[in-house]
């Protein structure tokens, strides 16, 4: 059986960029992997993890009188923790996130797929089960990042994206990326499920640098990326103090419905280092910031 014109063709397409995808997220995760990815907290494990001065209630047995004989004071041996966690990732491919301001500026959803690909192979590295929600359950190995980066090239045919909870893992972490300037009606659905879940994890707002300094002025005409909404205008500047404004109270938003369940904001722009924002989120996952 032949693949038809257009689907073989974007099958093609998509083998071509595969590849490309895999090894600047690959290069990327390089560029800011602190050592081995950190689950980094003591626990159950067989790993030898750090020396800690014993403390009252410590049993006889978890001392090391090895290494307490070197010294005036009683030490415990700790293990790394070592059970595996899920995560999963949402990453939006609307239209929206077709937008870049500038021809040597990376489109939004070219920088959230990169984002998230690399922060997957640090996590798979880690020994974590990594995940896209709305598919099968996260799952470990080197494997699966060629999966999630298949899926990650799936476009998605709505003006805006909107995170689903399906596939999130109770007591899991996700990540959801976006330049989140639709409607917030589905984001709050999906963070509230993922709280009844128990599942922590960060919003990474990604723009593109014209959509944060408003830079137009005179006649000017703005078009959503579907062509849904069109709008002329012969004075943009008179509409930069406004839209900044609406601007700053969307990020207020995103940070207040992120708080509200023990998530993480964070905004990165595409006129940035793409290091900088997989370091941000790679620490917020952590536990940082």
């Amino acid at each position: 059986m032949s693949l038809a014109p257009d689907l073989r063709a974007r099958a093609e397409t998509l083998g071509q960029a595969l590849p490309a995808l895999l090894a600047e997220a690959d290069h990327l995760a390089r560029t800011v992997m602190l050592g081995e990815h950190g689950r980094r907290r003591a626990g159950q494990g067989d790993e030898f993890w750090q020396y800690r001065p014993a403390h009252a209630g410590d049993a006889a047995r978890s001392i090391d009188w090895r290494r307490s004989a070197r010294s005036d004071a009683h030490f415990v041996r700790e293990r790394e923790w070592q059970a595996a966690q899920s995560v999963t990732l949402w990453v939006d491919r609307a239209r929206s996130m077709g937008f870049s301001g500038a021809r040597d500026r990376p489109a939004k959803a070219d920088r959230a797929q990169l984002l998230a690909l690399a922060l997957a192979v640090l996590l798979l590295r880690g020994g974590e089960r990594v995940g896209l929600t709305g598919g099968d359950a996260p799952k470990p190995g080197r494997a699966q990042v060629v999966t999630l980066a298949a899926r990650l090239e799936q476009p998605d045919p709505s003006d805006y994206g909107a995170p689903v909870a399906a596939g999130l893992v109770p007591h899991g972490r996700a990540v959801f990326l976006s330049d989140f300037l639709g409607p917030l009606d589905g984001l709050e659905k999906a963070l509230t499920e993922a709280a009844e879940r128990g599942v922590t994890g960060l919003l990474l707002q990604v723009l593109d640098p014209a959509e944060e300094d408003f830079p137009f002025d005179g006649r000017t005409i703005f078009e959503s990326m579907g062509g849904g909404l069109r709008h002329e205008t012969q004075s943009a500047g008179e509409l930069r103090s406004r839209y900044l404004a609406r601007l700053a109270e969307r990020k207020d938003r995103l940070q207040v419905l992120a708080g509200a369940v023990g998530w993480h904001y964070g905004c990165h722009h595409t006129g940035q280092p793409a290091q900088a924002g997989l370091l941000w989120a790679y620490r917020a996952l952590e536990g940082g910031r």
